[in-house]
C-alpha cells in the first residue's frame, strides 16, 4: 500500500508488483486486522477514483531474524510485520466494506457527473447571455467614453482656438508698439544731434562770451542727458519687447502644435466613436491590447493643455502690461523732451536778451567813449596852445634877466625888478611844467580812451558773434524739433 496523499491512479486495473519486504500471511493477521485497525473516516472527496490505499496507511517495518523476546512481544501488534510466508495475500483481497463502499462511490460519482454536466450546460447558456450583454454594455460604455473624450477634445480645442486668436492679436499689437518704439528711438536722434550741434556752435563764441551760462547748462547737463536717458530707457523697453515677442511666439507655437494634435486626435476619436460591428475597415489586430503606446493620463493630458493655455495667458498678460508701459514711456519721453526743449529755448531766449542788452550798452559806452576821446583831443590841443603861449612869456622874462646880467659893476643890483623877473621866470616855468604834465596826463587819458574804445569795439564784435551763434544758428536749428506725434512713434 502507498502513503496517503499520493497521486490518485487506478491501481486495481493492473497487477501490483511483488513486495520486496517479507510480510506474514493474511490469515495470521485476521484477528489483529479486525480488532486493532479500526475504520478510518474518508478524508478525500467521494468523486475521486477509488483505490484501497486511500483508506489505509502502509505499515513499514523491516523483518528481523532474531528470536522473539519478551520485549518484542510487548510491542503493539499493529506495528508488527506479518509473517513472510503469507505476505502475498495482503494485496489481493478486499473486505466487503471496501466492496460496498466502492459501489456506493461509483453511484455517487455518476450522480455527481450528471449533475455537474447539467449545471455546466445551464451555466454555459447563462454565461453566453451574460457575456453577450456584458460585451454590448462594455462596447456602449467605450462608445460613450469615446464620445466624452471627443467632447473633452472639442472643449480644449475651442479653448486653444480662443486663446490662439487672443495671442495672435496681442502679438500683432506688441509688434505695432515695437515698431512705434523703434521709430520713436530714431526720432530722438534729431534732438540729440541738434543739442550737440548747438554745443559745437557755441564753442565758437569768443572772449568773455565763452561762458558756461544757463543755456549751455540746459543743453549739456539737461537736454543731452535727458535725450540719452530717454534713448536708454527706450532701448531697454525695446529689448524687453523683442524678448516678449519671442516668448509670445513660443507660446503661440505651442498652442498651434497642441491645436494640430487636438484636431488629429478629434478626427481619430470621432472615427472610433462611429465604428460599429458592421462598419467597414474593422479587423483583427492581434496583440494590440498589449501595446501601451500612451504617454499620458487624462489628468496629465488636461494639465498639458491647461498649462499651455495658462502660459499663453500669462505671456499675454505680460505682453499687455509691457505694451501699456511702453505706451506710457513714449508719452512720458515725449513730454520730458518737449519740456526740456522749452527750457533750453527759454534759456536761449534769456541769454539772447542779455546779450542784446549788453550789446546795446556797449554801443552807448562806445558812443560816450568816442565823444570823450574827441573832447580829450580838443583839450590836448588847447593845452599845447597854452604851453606855446606861456613859452613866449618865459622867453621875454629870461631875455630880460639875461640882458640885465650885462649891467656894469655896481649896477648889478638885486633890486625889485630883478627879483620880480626871477619870480616871473620861476612862475612861468612852473606853469609850463604844469601844463606839460597835464598834457601828458591828457595824452595818457586819450590812450586809455582809445584802448577802451578798442575794447568796446571788440566786445561789440564778440556780442555780435554770440548773437549770430545763438540767434541765427542755434535757434534756427531748433525750429526743426520733432513733434510729439513723431516722438511717440506715429508717422
Amino acid at each position: 500500500m502507498e502513503p496517503l496523499g499520493s497521486t490518485l491512479t487506478a491501481t486495481y486495473a493492473h497487477p501490483q508488483p511483488a513486495a520486496t519486504n517479507f510480510l506474514p500471511a493474511i490469515g495470521t493477521l485476521t484477528s489483529s486486522y479486525r480488532n486493532r485497525f479500526p475504520h478510518r473516516n474518508l478524508t478525500h472527496s467521494l468523486s475521486l477514483p477509488w483505490r484501497p490505499s486511500t483508506y489505509y496507511k502502509t505499515a513499514y517495518n523491516y523483518p528481523t531474524l532474531a528470536p522473539l523476546s519478551s520485549t518484542s512481544q510487548s510491542v503493539c501488534e499493529s506495528t508488527m510485520l506479518p509473517f513472510v510466508s503469507n505476505r502475498t495475500t495482503l494485496f489481493t483481497r478486499y473486505t466487503p466494506d471496501d466492496w460496498y463502499r466502492s459501489t456506493l462511490v461509483g453511484f455517487q460519482e455518476s450522480n455527481c457527473s450528471r449533475h455537474n454536466s447539467e449545471r455546466l450546460r445551464v451555466d454555459t447558456s447563462r454565461l453566453i447571455q451574460d457575456k453577450y450583454q456584458q460585451i454590448r454594455k462594455t462596447q456602449a460604455d467605450s462608445t460613450q467614453n469615446l464620445g466624452e473624450r471627443v467632447n473633452d477634445i472639442a472643449f480644449w480645442k475651442s479653448e486653444i482656438i480662443h486663446e490662439l486668436d487672443e495671442m495672435i492679436g496681442e502679438t500683432n499689437a506688441l509688434t505695432d508698439i515695437k515698431r512705434r518704439l523703434e521709430r520713436g528711438l530714431i526720432e530722438t536722434d534729431a534732438p540729440l544731434q541738434v543739442a550737440r550741434e548747438c554745443l559745437f556752435h557755441r564753442e565758437k563764441r569768443m572772449g568773455i562770451d565763452l561762458v558756461h551760462d544757463e543755456a549751455e547748462k540746459e543743453l549739456l547737463t539737461q537736454e543731452v542727458e535727458t535725450v540719452l536717458c530717454c534713448q536708454e530707457r527706450m532701448r531697454r523697453h525695446l529689448d524687453k519687447a523683442i524678448a516678449q515677442l519671442a516668448s509670445d511666439r513660443s507660446a503661440q507655437h505651442e498652442l498651434e502644435k497642441d491645436l494640430s494634435d487636438k484636431q488629429a486626435a478629434l478626427r481619430i476619436d470621432d472615427k472610433c466613436k462611429h465604428l460599429r460591428n458592421t462598419s467597414q475597415g474593422v479587423s483583427y489586430f492581434r496583440g494590440v491590447e498589449n501595446v501601451d503606446a500612451t504617454v499620458s493620463v487624462p489628468e496629465s493630458w488636461a494639465k498639458f493643455t491647461d498649462d499651455n493655455v495658462l502660459r499663453s495667458q500669462s505671456e499675454r498678460a505680460a505682453s499687455a502690461k509691457l505694451r501699456e508701459d511702453t505706451e506710457n514711456l513714449l508719452i512720458v519721453i515725449a513730454n520730458e523732451m518737449w519740456n526740456q526743449f522749452n527750457k533750453v529755448n527759454v534759456a536761449f531766449t534769456n541769454r539772447i536778451a542779455e546779450t542784446v542788452d549788453a550789446k546795446n550798452k556797449i554801443h552807448i559806452h562806445l558812443s560816450k567813449t568816442l565823444q570823450e576821446i574827441f573832447q580829450t583831443e580838443m583839450a590836448i590841443e588847447s593845452i599845447r596852445k597854452a604851453i606855446k603861449e606861456k613859452s613866449a612869456f618865459l622867453k621875454v622874462a629870461q631875455t630880460r634877466l639875461d640882458e640885465r646880467t650885462r649891467r656894469p659893476n655896481i649896477e648889478l643890483c638885486r633890486d625889485i625888478a630883478q627879483l620880480r623877473l626871477v619870480n616871473e621866470v620861476y612862475e612861468v616855468d612852473e606853469t609850463i611844467q604844469t601844463l606839460q604834465q597835464r598834457l601828458r596826463d591828457s595824452e595818457d587819458t586819450l590812450q586809455s580812451l582809445a584802448h577802451t574804445k578798442a575794447t568796446l569795439e571788440h566786445d561789440l564784435a564778440v556780442k555780435a558773434n554770440t548773437l549770430y551763434i545763438d540767434q541765427e544758428k542755434c535757434m534756427s536749428m531748433r525750429n526743426s524739433y520733432p513733434s510729439t506725434l513723431r516722438l511717440v512713434g506715429f508717422c
